[in-house]
């Protein structure tokens, strides 16, 4: 694969998706039958991307196992395997997502290795490791964008739920506040999760009525009272309260390394990660939760929240600096008489175009393929060099060199 390649993505239907999120990004007529979720961007095997090439439409999966190194660059078929080592993906998130976390890489291998000595089926509901990969993350707002991330400084997290006089609740804070806060919080966050369910329900229950009187305060209350109303009486309606709250603004950003409690509320986005699909979930979802698992990998620190603004690093470019071996987010402007002109030394690049149109120009071969709003492209290592030019914003992933 020696060209620049238009792309056709997977979609992905999940109950939290949006019906009008990707259509409209792809230029569709209508809301969609079902919620739309996730428009993948990549080569997981669950749902490979398709490229154009001579005529036909063919699995990116199978382009870059015939010839890696083309489609790579030398330098990350080797580095990775022969496989593209990130996943790239609009998100259109109308309800909440599952608070959650991901391993680090040696937390995925020995899980992953202990699960199949166990005899858990790969596709298992109770299986927690799927692969042996970490899974860093980056999401980038293209809409307003809700969003929990990391604990809350302590007495945040005292202030906001401390008025709460509800006896299981009392006591679960009570250690919060007699431990150091490492300690604090695991043993926080492990008595609301193990508290017996009647004793959660009433916690709950007593925390949605507090917060319903108080919507108009902070956001805090009005997304409890919300969480609630999507999933009544989980223990993670409770997030909020103990989560840095976050309201991403277009083009605003946030990492998620490997141990940080995480979730996404509300909102339309960018999102790209390492390779891999391993998930323990906290609460907010039907799906299997595996307390004990969950503490294991946690990082029980409090986080000052730190969010990403693009920093241009040529014209027409600025990058998500996020210091990650599998990817590296940026977003490419081009005006009339600014074009973009893509790095000679470069990885595999994927691009979608979010606003406006554009093309894109093959410099070596002199091919130009036309970009809109929903086109996606991939620009193969072997592409000599490119340029962009027209009225256009388009958000790009790469492995960095």
């Amino acid at each position: 694969m020696r060209k620049i390649s238009l792309m056709k993505n997977s979609i992905q239907e999940y109950e939290w998706g949006s019906k009008t999120a990707i259509p409209e990004l792809l230029g569709q007529a209508g809301p969609a039958k079902n919620p739309q979720a996730e428009l993948w961007m990549g080569a997981h095997p669950k749902a490979p991307s398709q490229v154009y090439l001579d005529g036909l439409w063919r699995s990116l999966l199978e382009v870059i196992a015939e010839n890696p190194e083309e489609v790579l660059g030398r330098e990350t078929a080797h580095k990775f395997s022969n496989e593209l080592p990130f996943l790239f993906k609009v998100l259109a998130a109308a309800k909440p997502l599952s608070i959650q976390a991901h391993p680090n890489q040696g937390q995925a291998r020995e899980g992953f290795l202990r699960e199949n000595e166990l005899g858990i089926p790969i596709g298992a509901v109770n299986r927690n490791y799927r692969d042996v990969n970490h899974k860093p993350e980056i999401i980038c707002a293209l809409t307003p964008f809700w969003a929990l991330n990391g604990f809350r400084q302590v007495e945040e997290i005292l202030r906001l739920l401390g008025e709460i006089q509800v006896q299981p609740l009392v006591e679960t804070l009570s250690f919060l506040q007699e431990h150091s806060h490492r300690q604090g919080l695991k043993g926080f966050f492990y008595q609301l999760m193990t508290t017996e369910k009647a004793k959660q329900a009433k916690i709950v229950e007593e925390v949605v009525a507090f917060a319903e009187k108080r919507t108009e305060k902070e956001p805090v209350w009005t997304w409890i009272a919300k969480l609630n109303q999507a999933y009544p009486g989980d223990v993670g309606v409770l997030s909020p309260a103990f989560l840095n709250l976050v309201q991403l603004k277009p083009q605003q950003a946030m990492f998620l390394p490997a141990g940080e409690l995480h979730g996404y509320l509300e909102g339309t986005g960018i999102e790209l990660m390492a390779n891999s699909d391993n998930v323990l979930r906290g609460g907010l979802t039907a799906k299997h939760i595996d307390v004990q698992e969950l503490l294991s990998i946690l990082n029980f620190t409090e986080i000052e929240l730190t969010i990403l603004q693009p920093q241009r690093v040529a014209s027409g470019e600025a990058v998500y600096p996020t210091g990650t071996a599998e990817f590296v987010l940026s977003i490419v402007e081009v005006s009339g008489g600014a074009p973009f002109i893509g790095a000679r030394k470069r990885s595999v690049e994927i691009m979608i175009c979010t606003k406006g149109e554009a093309t894109i120009t093959d410099l070596g071969e002199g091919e130009t393929t036309g970009l809109s709003r929903g086109t996606s492209v991939i620009v193969p290592a072997a592409v000599e060099q490119y340029r962009i030019e027209g009225e256009a914003t388009l958000y790009k992933a790469a492995v960095p060199l």
